[in-house]
């Protein structure tokens, strides 16, 4: 416990002993289920926590790509590619703010992770049958046809010659 900062707060050491620090934990006691955040700015309290609330959605954003596309761990050797992976990063987060403003102006609310499970199972394949190519997409489930309304798409067809 004595290696690790958030605990090592509430411990006493003493020569040869280590012991709790019960004062300490009383007065941290007072922050059990509250969410604190301190800032040196001169924003309101509501302003903070809406602050706070959008660079989570940030972080979330820059990862949630990472994880979609298997992009993790990305090692940069030069600027350029840097560059490259935090505008490809903050692009994805722009399209998901878009995406997620157009859902909200349609009245849907929808979870990101029922998002991406149901547009992931839309898949398309293509089938040779005598000479003609069709292609055959599965049917849209859960979310996915609020997604496409609400972006002003068309849903593909089910089935269509190629």
């Amino acid at each position: 416990m004595i290696g690790n900062k958030g605990y090592r707060k509430y411990l006493k050491l003493s020569r040869g002993s280590v012991s709790i620090d019960k004062k300490k934990v009383q007065e941290e006691a007072r922050f059990d289920g509250k969410w604190v955040l301190k800032t040196n700015t001169d924003l309101e309290p509501e302003q903070v926590a809406l602050k706070y609330k959008e660079l989570w959605q940030v972080e979330h954003a820059f990862r949630d790509p990472k994880s979609i596309f298997d992009t993790r761990p990305v090692y940069h050797q030069r600027d350029e590619t840097i560059r490259g992976h935090v505008f490809c990063s903050f692009l994805a987060m722009a399209l998901r703010k878009e995406q997620d403003r157009r859902l909200e102006q349609a009245g849907y609310n929808c979870e990101w992770a029922d998002i991406k499970q149901d547009l992931k199972s839309l898949q398309e394949t293509v089938v040779e049958d005598n000479g003609k190519r069709l292609a055959v997409r599965t049917q849209c489930v859960g979310s996915c046809g609020k997604i496409f309304q609400a972006a002003h798409v068309a849903v593909p067809p089910t089935m269509r010659e190629m």
